[in-house]
């Protein structure tokens, strides 16, 4: 990542204010370099500079050598391809919560790494609390769920409230229940490429990108992608939530999202004296305290955080009025799904299966590979859902039978791989991988997007004495912090992201108007061409959002803050570094995923068509880039996902390229729902975890018959 060299970092702070450029008035930019505004405490800075956004349109500055710098970040497979903050050594701290201190990956059979050790820790195989096979196979149930995922689980526990429900969840990784690796806050990235934790699914060549292979890691688990995300916790602004309705979903606006979000919110205050030190805002109005997923600020928070807001404030940022009540346009502290009281994080396992793991009507299942979902012709013409056929541990498959529905909660990449395997989609892409066509569905797999992301690197002051993620980098800090962490639930591993500024794209760059005008002249160009049914609304929404001066407050991309360097390299002992993140928040080209194969066990195609798209190549030439063609070459080789991807099985009306209707029922059926991040129809500004548990708790109303539009 572009940064300082360890000859650079010895020249002086004069020298290095010798490579910085003067940028636009009032650019971010400007201001995040001048570092003596921001208290003279970050020390190394980017050697070549960007204005914002364009560091978002391009994910990056020009390094002396980009084909050296972007071989040693290892992401010859546009992934990092690291494990943050872990040097080969790293264990896992205990983590105080069960009794005895176990993990419990289901039925006890230890596969490769699964019967490894951690830490301190003795592993003790102690009474599963997830179902046996012969609770399931041949069986019926009210509902059957695909995927013990964040909606999965959520919507599992919302249904059997009702004793009189029953509900089997089908899971195709471990339960992985009180797993130090999940449960502790800083453990970004570990579980990545790890098939114990992860899907660990790779792009097709991206032919604008130097047919890079991008690496999109995905929840393998009970918890799926709520136990190895971020942490980050974030809400939409509210008009980008009221477009999802716009385009044809009655219902799903902003005012449902936050009634639904007071059943999964539940905001830990903090302790009075981080709230004074930090000037922490308590969001008296726009949270809850009484939902199930417990959030709010770590024990630890980085002191250069209250440098990073400054920073932002002296660019000429706004503080965000309200970032949880539907307008987060502007910087503000950003909450993390842990729990302050113990320390740990917060996903699906914790906040709604562990509390309702006794209930007789609840039935989990793990280590379920579904195959295909089993269909019937209705008479009035439709499909209904008889059942699901799953591979048990990689061994037989089996079949359990739905009463009433059977409902996918399998992700944006599953979902819509389960669906065709199930002979629901294109009739083409069916018949070439060799499934039989039970309903010619042809948007199923498209509408796909993702946000991107990319960051920069700085070296902090040797005087400053304050915490990063640094110290669990090297041998002679890492003791304390495990030690800090096991007796107090403290300490640098429950430091986390909590700055982020959302920001419109003329706050950022002067070039705000021709970025709108060459976005707007491809869509036209588009349009006349013959675009997808329904492609057009969502076109015209965006180039609203896009257009300078329509949405004063509207944020056309995010930074964030890490008090880390994310890099592969070693650590370099007494040294300290922050990392600067870009992410684009509406893209405009639109991927796909499809089979290739019945086989369950392969991964579908998936071709995200990154930088398909003007407005995703737009740039400023740095000071020292010759021309744009080149600044765009190197951004293309260093942006990565932000694992936020949805549309693969859109709400939409079917005229417009839908997949499910507003109740999230699959067109052309009676009875098979979809319901996760795939039905977003047009991407949002924001992480994604806050709005996917609140979808699930919509859909949770509308399955039962207690949601009105």
């Amino acid at each position: 990542m572009p940064r300082y060299s360890a000859k650079e970092a010895k020249k002086g702070d004069d020298e290095v204010s010798e490579h910085v450029p003067s940028q636009h008035p009032g650019s971010l930019t400007e201001s995040m370099m001048d570092l003596k505004k921001a208290r003279s405490s970050l020390g190394g800075q980017s050697r070549r500079q960007l204005h914002l956004f364009d560091l978002i349109a391009t994910y990056g500055s020009v390094p002396e050598d980009p084909e050296a710098e972007t071989a040693q970040r290892g992401l010859s497979h546009g992934c990092l391809q690291f494990k943050m903050f872990y040097p080969p050594t790293f264990v896992c701290p205990p983590v105080s919560i069960g009794d005895p201190r176990t993990v419990s990956r289901g039925p006890s059979r230890a596969r490769g790494s699964r019967a490894r050790a951690y830490d301190a820790f003795t592993l003790e195989q102690h009474a599963v609390m997830t179902a046996p096979l012969h609770d399931v196979v041949s069986k019926s149930f009210d509902y059957i769920i695909i995927g013990g995922g964040t909606a999965g689980l959520a919507l599992a526990a919302r249904l059997t409230d009702d004793p009189n429900t029953t509900v089997c969840v089908l899971e195709a990784g471990d339960a992985n229940l009180h797993d130090p690796a999940l449960l502790t806050p800083v453990s970004y990235l570990r579980h990545f490429g790890d098939k114990d934790y992860d899907w660990n699914f790779y792009t097709t060549k991206q032919k604008l990108v130097s047919d890079r292979e991008f690496q999109w890691n995905r929840g393998r688990g009970l918890g799926g992608s709520s136990g190895i995300n971020f942490l980050i916790w974030t809400k939409p602004p509210a008009d980008e939530i009221n477009d999802i309705e716009r385009l044809g979903n009655p219902g799903w606006n902003w005012k449902n999202f936050q009634k639904y979000s007071q059943k999964v919110e539940r905001f830990i205050e903090p302790a009075p004296e981080q709230k004074q030190r930090f000037g922490l805002p308590g969001y008296e109005n726009d949270v809850s305290r009484q939902g199930s997923v417990a959030f709010g600020f770590p024990k630890t928070i980085s002191d250069v955080d209250l440098i990073a807001h400054q920073t932002l404030a002296n660019a000429g940022i706004p503080p965000a009025q309200r970032p949880y009540g539907g307008d987060p346009s502007g910087y503000a502290w950003m909450m993390n799904s842990q729990d302050p009281r113990t320390g740990t994080r917060s996903y699906a396992t914790t906040a709604y299966y562990l509390p309702n793991k006794d209930r007789k009507n609840l039935t989990v299942l793990v280590r379920a590979l579904v195959s295909k979902i089993l269909t019937e012709d209705g008479a009035d013409g439709k499909l209904n859902a008889a059942g699901v056929e799953f591979i048990y541990d990689d061994t037989k498959t089996y079949v359990v039978h739905a009463k009433k529905e059977v409902i996918l909660s399998a992700g944006t990449i599953k979902s819509p791989h389960i669906l065709e395997l199930s002979g629901i989609g294109r009739r083409d892409v069916l018949e070439k991988a060799g499934v039989p066509v039970k309903m010619d569905l042809p948007r199923v797999g498209e509408n796909v997007q993702e946000h991107y992301l990319a960051f920069f690197t700085f070296e902090l002051k040797s005087d400053y004495d304050g915490a990063t993620f640094d110290c669990l980098r090297t041998p002679n800090t890492l003791p304390a912090q495990q030690e800090l962490y096991s007796k107090r639930g403290e300490g640098a591993f429950t430091m986390g992201m909590q700055t982020s500024a959302f920001l419109p794209v003329e706050k950022v760059t002067p070039k705000a108007h021709e970025i709108y005008a060459k976005a707007k002249a491809q869509v036209e160009r588009l349009a006349r061409e013959g675009m997808p049914p329904g492609l057009l609304e969502q076109y015209t929404i965006q180039l609203e959002r896009l257009e300078p001066g329509k949405h004063q407050t509207g944020p056309g991309c995010e930074v964030f803050f890490v008090p880390a360097k994310i890099v592969p390299d070693m650590p370099i002992e007494g040294k300290k570094f922050v990392d600067w993140f870009y992410a684009m928040n509406h893209p405009f080209s639109r991927g796909s995923i499809h089979i290739t194969s019945s086989d369950p066990a392969k991964a579908p195609q998936i071709d995200p068509r990154y930088f398909d798209h003007e407005a995703e190549k737009e740039v400023v030439p740095g000071p020292e880039v010759a021309t744009d063609e080149q600044l765009v070459e190197f951004a293309k080789s260093i942006f990565v996902t932000t694992w936020h991807t949805c549309g693969s099985c859109s709400m939409l009306p079917k005229e417009k390229g839908g997949v499910v209707d507003p109740s999230l029922t699959v067109y052309g059926t009676n009875n098979l729902r979809v319901v996760d991040m795939s039905v977003v129809p047009l991407h949002f500004t924001g992480h994604t975890q806050a709005f996917t548990y609140a979808l699930a708790e919509q859909a949770a109303d509308i399955i039962k018959g207690n949601f009105t539009a």
